[in-house]
């Protein structure tokens, strides 16, 4: 995925071809003859732009994913006090454990239940309290073999990141600038597709000597570009995968495509389905438990009420057991309790329970989840570094790692290819303009089309072409009115 693949005018690249369309008539891509002739120069036009221009915004992504990545396991070590405590005897009541808490923060009000689900591990209940800010709940850790208050702490959403991690995440997102700090993410995730797919392009039609030099970089190369180049595009082959489907992953949170995306899936029937808690019709068919202990109003529920304990018994029963989340109801609703292990294999079942009797109102199994709608929840947490737990949060590192290594050569390769070394200033120049005019029709036409669709469902990406289209056209009009000055 080099930023330039070009070879200066002045010097020829050893490893490239000397032939103009860069490839052997048995290698061409292109189904025409000529057509890729045409076509890898606006290619090498477009990937340059992208990559000189959208880069800085990629390698933020990436750094910041990189400590993303990192802090599942920094939480454990920061926050080991409040998660984990010595193995007692025997565990309290969880209506026990709950009312320790409650006492300790008589200005909140109890939203959910994190149940300890492994020996030494806390149970956690989650408060919608004035302590922490909107959108997040005060979490506090409650040791279940005597009922000590090991601590709290500000818990995000329904992933239960505590704050380590949730800063990280909130870095990544939008870089703590709120919501016009999610434009930098989406932009980055709209055009991370299109470097990939141009620079796989690129790097396939290549005239090499041996075929390893595909998947691994050349030896005997000399220091510069091309040894360069031969990195850039052995590592930018290998992390290909993991890099498109991080770019597909991340717009379904985006501010614009996400919308898209998600109306699009509902289209398609892959909505998540949710138990239906409402305990009288006049509540609706909305459950309202969609964050598990989200912040916001929380009606407290009152009437009846079997317990916390017989609640916990009654989903055991049906099979909801291991890391689980109890939702507290609210005036109309039900108890919630809903497995949350997103490791794999998954555990997400979830039951409805009528506080008043016990009586199971609705049960949801993460195997009658349409096929969509499953797909999209192993991305999703496949994209968070939680699917395959450490292993998982291993394998982001690197990719996040290695994005960083390959914006860091291209940019390099950018640098080596000024016109002259004696040019401090002099870079590294893309394709000469008009080669779109050299594609042929049954090319180009179907191109534009697919261009502007995408442009009109990712609309950061279909803006930002349209912004470079218009600097370059301006660009290349004072070009030219200096040239004529000149002459």
């Amino acid at each position: 995925m080099a930023i330039d693949d070009r070879p200066k005018p002045e010097q020829s690249d050893p490893s490239e071809p000397t032939a103009p369309a860069g490839t052997t008539p048995a290698t061409d891509p292109a189904a025409k003859p000529g057509a890729w002739s045409a076509l890898r120069p606006l290619l090498l036009r477009l990937h340059f732009y992208a990559g000189i221009l959208i880069a800085p915004f990629l390698f933020v992504a990436a750094a910041s994913g990189l400590l993303y990545a990192l802090s599942f396991q920094a939480e454990k070590i920061v926050y080991s006090h409040e998660l984990e405590v010595p193995v007692g005897d025997s565990a309290l009541p969880l209506t026990q454990q709950v009312e320790a808490a409650e006492q300790a923060h008589p200005e909140g009000t109890v939203t959910a239940v994190w149940p300890s689900s492994e020996d030494g591990m806390t149970t956690r209940v989650l408060f919608d309290s004035p302590e922490v800010d909107e959108g997040k709940t005060l979490a506090v850790f409650v040791d279940p073999y005597n009922g000590e208050i090991r601590g709290e702490l500000p818990s995000y959403g329904g992933s239960g990141a505590l704050p380590v991690r949730a800063w990280t995440s909130e870095l990544h997102r939008h870089l703590h600038l709120g919501e016009p700090g999610r434009h930098y993410s989406e932009l980055a995730a709209s055009w991370l597709w299109v470097v990939v797919l141009g620079g796989l392009l690129l790097w396939f039609a290549r005239r090499r000597a041996r075929r390893r030099e595909l998947v691994k970089p050349a030896r005997g190369q000399k220091k510069g570009r091309a040894r360069t180049l031969s990195w850039h595009g052995s590592i930018g082959l290998w992390a290909a995968l993991g890099l498109l489907f991080l770019s597909a992953t991340g717009l379904t949170w985006s501010k614009y495509a996400g919308v898209s995306i998600g109306e699009l899936q509902d289209k398609l029937g892959g909505a998540t389905p949710a138990v239906d808690a409402a305990t009288t019709p006049a509540a609706g068919g909305d459950s309202g438990h969609g964050d598990h202990g989200g912040g916001g109003d929380h009606a407290e529920h009152k009437g009846a009420d079997v317990g916390l304990d017989r609640i916990l018994e009654i989903a055991r029963g049906e099979g909801i057991d291991g890391r689980t989340t109890v939702t507290v109801p609210s005036e109309g609703q039900g108890y919630v309790v809903k497995q949350n292990d997103t490791t794999w294999p998954y555990h997400l079942d979830s039951v409805a329970i009528d506080p008043a009797d016990g009586k199971v109102l609705d049960k949801v199994s993460f195997s009658d989840y349409p096929l969509l709608a499953k797909l999209t929840s192993l991305g999703i947490n496949l994209h968070m570094g939680v699917l395959f737990g450490l292993a998982n949060q291993l394998l982001l590192a690197a990719l996040m790692l290695g994005t960083m290594l390959l914006i860091f050569w291209g940019y390099r390769m950018w640098w080596l290819r000024r016109p002259t070394k004696s040019g401090a200033l002099g870079m590294g120049r893309p394709m000469p303009r008009g080669t779109w005019r050299k594609v042929p029709l049954p090319v180009l036409l179907p191109l534009l089309a697919v261009t502007a669709v995408i442009g009109w469902y990712v609309p950061l990406f279909g803006l930002s072409l349209l912004a470079f289209l218009l600097v370059d056209a301006v660009a290349g009009a004072v070009g030219r009115a200096r040239s004529r000055t000149a002459a």
